[in-house]
């Protein structure tokens, strides 16, 4: 899947001036601030971003034709024509009506679920970890529906900044209005029905999952400002929908279940909380989601050697080792709009981000060294690429850098090289 959120863009350069660990060039006072629930506005022409930095895009914009960034940029161009001459997405438009009887609630299935071939109907649907169901894809769900809409509305939104050709925006502003706005079309802010397993469940708390990719919406947001194409009463009816959607988090049986998972799902968990709860200006409470990670997600899930044991457990435990690194960096990326310092959180042990991807990296290039079972050690470090550049500017690590350079050989389209490696570099 492709992703420009913090599987690559949405964790855009490291927040400057945020850390004490940080490296000299980011020292307090060298850059732009991150302003609570303001986020970039002050510093950032009116762009009120969280994640998207902007020395990172403002450094990537000056240097386009660069060799570092040109296939990046190319291939962004690409994408967001490709957005601009395509459809809107509707979650209304799906094939399968949901168990409450209203389309515009969000249905999708486990990808992992297969029919089970005992069964003359194949139901209920057994596991099989790691091997993902394509029935999953299908027009009968969601997923890829809200995955295209949330990819386009990301490309328009960064070809306008770097473009700023008009017609991006004004594209990128009608695909939010039908998704989020119109009463015709617009989705319910939950997840009641996301990821149902046929033969068991309706809908499972890793369904809350789903909604990562409106991380990457979020920016694309604030980076249409200057554009005016999302009028001030579509701006609060979007704030609002997030308000929404954050208080379903809160209260949803299925959301209250998803908090408390001890793997990865928690922590994807607490990052869309805390990013959804800045956007709909409530700051006090990504603050507080944010400040407690450490204790709660931290320290029981990361080893003082820096392995991830439930993630281990899997049968991709070098890819979820890293699925499970971005939330946390991604809420890393957040702390300084709060004022927690989540970069450097070392537990009683030592447990820390750092501690992770220190373990992890002596299999950056070699993954078939790596000692636990990964189905798929081939790309099981493709999406790593931004979490080590972040990593090399947060902690001032030649060694990070070396890292996403080994990983970004393989594609120098990558998106993040777009931000994150302009920066860096």
């Amino acid at each position: 899947m492709i992703r420009l959120t913090i599987r690559s863009l949405a964790l855009c350069a490291v927040a400057a001036g945020a850390l004490a660990i940080a490296a000299p060039a980011l020292a307090a006072g060298a850059g732009p601030v991150c302003k609570a629930a303001d986020g970039y506005v002050a510093d950032f022409d009116g762009r009120r971003t969280f994640r998207w930095k902007p020395q990172g895009l403002k450094a990537a914009k000056a240097t386009l034709a660069d060799p570092s960034v040109a296939p990046a940029y190319k291939a962004l161009i690409a994408r967001a024509d490709k957005a601009l001459a395509g459809p809107d997405y509707a979650v209304t438009d799906k094939t399968r009506t949901p168990p409450s009887g209203d389309k515009h609630d969000y249905i999708s299935m486990g990808p992992y679920w297969w029919p089970d071939p005992s069964k003359p109907n194949g139901e209920p649907y057994i596991r099989k970890d790691g091997e993902f169901n394509p029935e999953r894809s299908t027009n009968a769900f969601d997923a890829v529906r809200m995955d295209s809409m949330a990819s386009a509305v990301e490309a328009l939104s960064l070809a306008y900044y770097f473009t700023e050709d008009a017609r991006y925006a004004s594209k990128a502003a009608q695909l939010l209005r039908v998704w989020f706005l119109d009463p015709t079309t617009r989705m319910n802010p939950s997840m009641t029905y996301a990821q149902g397993v046929p033969g068991r469940t309706l809908g499972r708390a890793e369904g809350v999952l789903d909604t990562y990719r409106l991380l990457r919406v979020v920016e694309s947001i604030g980076l249409l400002a200057p554009s005016k194409a999302v009028a001030p009463a579509e701006q609060k009816g979007l704030e609002a929908w997030f308000g929404g959607y954050v208080a379903w988090l809160q209260t949803g049986p299925t959301a209250k279940e998803e908090r408390a998972a001890q793997n990865n799902h928690g922590i994807w968990y607490d990052y869309q909380l805390a990013t959804f709860s800045l956007f709909a200006r409530r700051a006090d409470l990504a603050r507080t989601v944010i400040a407690e990670a450490g204790k709660s997600r931290i320290d029981p899930q990361i080893e003082p050697d820096g392995k991830m044991p439930k993630e281990l457990a899997r049968t991709r435990g070098l890819h979820y080792s890293y699925f499970a690194l971005e939330p946390l960096i991604g809420m890393a990326e957040l702390g300084p709009c709060v004022g927690v310092d989540l970069w450097g959180y070392k537990g009683s042990k030592g447990q820390g981000i750092r501690a992770a991807l220190d373990y992890l990296a002596p299999y950056v290039g070699n993954e078939a060294a790596f000692p636990f079972k990964e189905l798929k050690p081939e790309d099981a470090t493709d999406e790593a690429l931004p979490l080590y550049d972040l990593a090399s500017w947060a902690y001032g690590d030649a060694g990070f850098a070396a890292k996403a350079d080994i990983i970004a050989r393989k594609d120098p389209a990558a998106p993040s090289r777009l931000v994150i490696g302009a920066y860096r570099n």
